[in-house]
């Protein structure tokens, strides 16, 4: 009788001991990856609309599939309504979640401060939006970023000046004055001063620089300053909330620039159109990628916006959803070559990871700098406000019709 007992109690035992590995072989067949974010507050528009393109990717994975042979992707949220908030959701999710690799964030204060978290922590943090050059100037093991920063921004902002605008306003490139309207966090101050770098060693005068806080209901001194200087093309650095305001304020005190071009944010918004109405046609803006595109050089953009519409009911806000859709698509390719989230694995498999430009949805083709993490082929292209939509004009491969100059209007 005692052993048969015991045999009973062994059997017991093993099977317990059995469905314990068995729980636990399950837990590794789902991949958990953090997601930071603002969420709430003032930074949550196009924080959630960033949150959206990731969170689209990750469903289109799973259904799928998965990736590694059918494991599951599940985000695990973080909502980061500022550097304070970025810096301790990172810790949470590190520390309590257990999460190695983490991904967002959309404002480069929460990526610069939750990025310094995770480098302390070596869990990898990949940053699909924030565009501030010191997130990756700072040469971390361990982030990567797969957007471009805001000096490449500006560059394409004095590519274009160079290229385009030039020859519409029959100007030598050196007779052409030059204004800038920027918010003063790092993303505004940051594309202003490679704009002035630039200009200076291509001999464009930039003649009012006008840095002001996005949370003002005031530019009118800013307006002003910039009517006094009488420029030829102005440079607008603006989120939505300012944006709506400068460009309000600068038709009710006649400011009237030929050319101007703005810098993402808040410009390439519906909201900014909605708001501002046919006052907004004609506007430029160098930014993410959007929706009007040559498809050819963007393939997967219409099938993105159609789970969008699908998912969510509506077109989508900006490109901010689609830029971080891609970046998702890649981490998504690099865990299904790796098949774990070990941060070093990771970022080995994602340095050898390599896309040519034309073949993702935003056109951007893939290749991380070794020493920084920054995607080398990533690059902003120049829209305009049209009929109350934002296509593509510059450069010839991406866009969709060529540029519109109503200079005599001005």
């Amino acid at each position: 009788m005692k052993k048969i007992t015991s045999f009973i109690i062994v059997a017991c035992l093993l099977i317990i001991t059995a469905c314990s590995s068995e729980g636990a072989s399950g837990d590794t067949e789902t991949l958990k990856i953090g997601a930071l974010f603002p969420l709430s507050g003032n930074l949550a528009l196009l924080g959630e609309e960033s949150y959206r393109g990731v969170e689209l990717a990750v469903e289109q994975a799973n259904k799928n599939g998965g990736v590694a042979g059918g494991k599951k992707v599940e985000l695990v949220k973080g909502d980061a309504v500022d550097a304070d908030a970025a810096q301790a959701e990172a810790n949470r999710l590190i520390n309590q979640k257990g999460i190695e690799t983490i991904v967002g964030s959309y404002s480069s204060s929460i990526s610069f401060a939750a990025s310094e978290v995770a480098e302390r922590s070596g869990v990898l943090y990949w940053e699909f939006g924030a565009v501030a050059d010191n997130i990756t100037d700072r040469k971390y093991n361990y982030i990567l970023r797969t957007n471009p920063p805001a000096s490449y921004l500006s560059q394409v902002h004095i590519q274009f000046i160079k290229d385009v605008v030039t020859d519409q306003l029959g100007k030598e490139l050196g007779d052409v004055k030059v204004a800038i309207a920027h918010e003063d966090s790092s993303y505004g101050t940051t594309i202003a001063k490679v704009v002035h770098q630039l200009a200076e060693k291509e001999d464009i005068n930039i003649v009012s620089t006008q840095p002001y806080s996005a949370g003002t209901n005031d530019l009118s001194s800013v307006i002003l300053n910039l009517k006094n200087a009488e420029p030829d093309v102005l440079i607008g650095v603006s989120y939505l909330n300012d944006a709506i305001l400068l460009e309000r304020q600068s038709k009710e005190l006649g400011l009237n620039v030929p050319v101007f071009i703005g810098s993402g944010g808040g410009h390439d918004m519906l909201d900014f159109i909605n708001a501002t109405g046919e006052d907004a046609n004609g506007i430029f803006n160098v930014a993410f990628p959007q929706y009007n595109m040559n498809d050819e050089f963007t393939p997967g953009l219409n099938e993105f916006v159609e789970l969008y519409k699908e998912k969510y009911g509506e077109e989508p806000r900006s490109g901010h959803s689609l830029v971080d859709y891609m970046g998702m698509k890649v981490l998504l390719d690099v865990l299904d070559e790796v098949g774990e989230t070990d941060p070093d694995k990771l970022k080995e498999a994602a340095l050898k990871y390599t896309a040519e430009n034309g073949t993702t949805a935003t056109g951007w083709g893939v290749e991380f700098d070794p020493e920084t993490g920054q995607n080398l082929k990533s690059r902003p292209y120049v829209q305009q406000w049209v009929d109350g939509e934002l296509v593509a004009v510059w450069p010839e491969e991406a866009s969709v019709t060529d540029p519109v100059f109503d200079l005599e209007n001005q």
